[in-house]
């Protein structure tokens, strides 16, 4: 069993508060970036079972040696490791650095943009029909155009077939008894409105007592012409 094996094996089995600060200091050193109390706790405690208050315990410890930083803000302690124990980076190495986030922030940023478009395209085909669904809806058209087709063949191949011109004879006389049905009707109703001038009693008595019953009692109405 490795060295680091080892002290995970203690911080587990023992809680001991070395072998837990041992293995925060060495996260840190390996983030390299502040860390609250919660933050390595939740990093931590699946892997090596540390408990909150060991966490806790292990982080003061280290800053009481020297070993880490501590920064207060507000109610929120970070803790961070000493940047002196870190070797300076010179200008050149800093440029690399720069051109190195620069060029990762551009690839991030094209991802993100394909992320998206893959996204949208992934929602659009969830909201399509699946190929079998397309297969049995073209099936299915298919008998319709079929059943259509024999009806078409049926209609034509029929011997009662209606002439152009007696369905222009046809459609004449709608138009001439519809005109008639329309005069009649202007007729009778000024009739009516003449009688009922003299009437006393309401339009709908007189209709009563006569017998008369009019095309909106029978929910008629005139066709246009």
């Amino acid at each position: 069993m490795s060295a680091g094996g080892k002290v995970r094996e203690g911080a587990a089995k023992g809680g001991s508060s070395a072998a837990a600060a041992a293995i925060l200091l060495r996260y840190l050193q390996e983030q390299n970036r502040p860390h609250s109390a919660q933050d390595a706790f939740g990093n931590l405690q699946r892997e090596h079972g540390l408990g909150k208050t060991a966490v806790v315990k292990a982080l003061e410890q280290l800053t009481q040696q020297g070993k880490i930083k501590e920064k207060v803000y507000g109610k929120q302690k970070i803790y961070f490791p000493d940047q002196d124990n870190f070797p300076s980076a010179s200008d050149s190495e800093l440029k690399v650095l720069d051109n190195e986030i620069s060029d990762l922030s551009c690839k991030v940023q094209t991802l993100q943009q394909n992320c998206c478009l893959m996204e949208s395209e992934l929602k659009e085909l969830k909201g399509s029909m699946t190929t079998p669904e397309m297969v049995k809806e073209i099936e299915e058209l298919k008998k319709d155009c079929a059943n259509y087709t024999e009806k078409l063949e049926r209609i034509k191949s029929a011997a009662n077939h209606v002439t152009p011109e007696e369905k222009e004879k046809v459609y004449n006389e709608k138009k001439l008894y519809c005109r008639e049905w329309r005069r009649r009707k202007r007729m009778a109703t000024e009739l009516l409105d003449a009688i009922l001038e003299g009437y006393p009693k309401s339009k709908k008595q007189f209709f009563e007592e006569v017998g008369i019953e009019t095309d909106e009692d029978f929910h008629v109405t005139l066709p246009p012409i």
